[in-house]
């Protein structure tokens, strides 16, 4: 909604200003902000949690004291919040930023 809100408001501004693709040029620049910040964070998530989870099983192989050492009990929580960034969080991003291109297609007319 707030894309659609940016370009109609800039659109309007535009008018007033003598600069008619407005409008264009902000939604243009919110999804390209948009886009390389989503794959970042997604990439940023997907990594990180699978980097928590593998940390935890290379602990529980014997490795920096095992399981029951302070490190397995702070690997634990690492996976913890590990798993959710791998397999939801980082995901959910990507079906995100297709969303918010399809989104920025269908209403491109309103915004020229």
């Amino acid at each position: 909604m707030s894309l659609f809100l940016a370009g109609f408001l800039f659109r309007i501004l535009g008018y007033y200003t003598g600069q008619p693709l407005l409008g264009a040029k902000v939604v243009a620049a919110l999804l390209m902000f948009a886009t390389v910040s989503g794959i970042l964070m997604a990439l940023f998530l997907n990594t990180a949690g699978g980097a928590w989870d593998n940390a935890k099983k290379y602990i529980e192989t014997g490795a920096l004291g095992g399981k029951g050492s302070d490190a397995h009990k702070a690997a634990v929580t690492g996976d913890t919040v590990g798993d959710p960034f791998k397999d939801t969080a980082g995901p959910s991003l990507h079906v995100l930023i297709k969303m918010l291109a399809t989104v920025t297609l269908v209403m491109a007319p309103v915004f020229l």
